[in-house]
């Protein structure tokens, strides 16, 4: 078990490094998108180098490590190479918790650029949708409504952060393990958390609406 965890833990880890929004603005734009805004790879910050087309690409790269993360590690759990005993539903839960919170780390403090990363929204999108989808939908959900009311990206994708745990311990049997909750609830910490220069334009109304001329930060 102990091997199964580490190698779920480096691996995820690893997979949730790759920074794709770095990578292609640098490839097709020939720019360092962490010279950008707010200096994070993300789509976000990837949509203000003038290119959308980058940022949905961004965005979709950035979901799908997570999810392979998750898969990576269900389909580890159920080897019987790593496995020889069949897992209770609950314990596979937990290794792919584990991959998404390794995954989601991997983003936000990537090796390759002296960990700097991004916030890891869409990283826990993808590795959580893998987990429990329809929690996500209920984040989702919350985030649209937010920034279709307020405009704050920032704001939206907190809400949805702070509410999956929540969503996910009540839609989900297999997630009301104290391990699962703790490893799902330390990503959202974990973002919200990055969000904390957000957190500060929020409180001084001067945060950046999605839509609207970016303010200095």
């Amino acid at each position: 078990m102990t091997t199964l965890a580490i190698t779920v833990a480096v691996v995820s880890y690893l997979l949730g490094s790759i920074p794709f929004g770095y990578l292609l603005v640098r490839m097709f734009r020939g720019v360092d998108v962490r010279q950008t805004g707010s200096g994070n790879i993300g789509a976000t910050n990837v949509a203000r180098t003038g290119s959308k087309g980058l940022a949905i690409v961004t965005l979709v790269l950035d979901a799908l490590k997570g999810y392979v993360a998750v898969l990576f590690a269900l389909g580890l759990a159920q080897s019987p190479r790593f496995s020889p005993e069949i897992l209770r539903p609950e314990t596979s839960y937990s290794f792919a918790a584990l991959a998404a919170l390794c995954a989601i780390l991997g983003h936000m403090f990537t090796p390759w650029l002296l960990f700097r990363g991004g916030k890891g929204v869409a990283t826990a999108v993808g590795a959580f949708t893998a987990i429990a989808p329809r929690a996500v939908l209920i984040s989702l959900a919350l985030f649209l409504l937010i920034v279709a009311v307020t405009r704050y990206i920032s704001l939206g994708s907190m809400v949805g952060a702070a509410v999956f745990p929540f969503a996910a311990w009540w839609l989900n049997p297999f997630t009301r393990t104290a391990t699962v909750l703790v490893l799902m609830s330390a990503p959202s910490l974990l973002i919200i958390l990055r969000h904390k220069d957000n957190i500060r334009r929020l409180m001084a109304g001067n945060e950046n609406r999605f839509g609207a001329e970016r303010k200095p930060a």
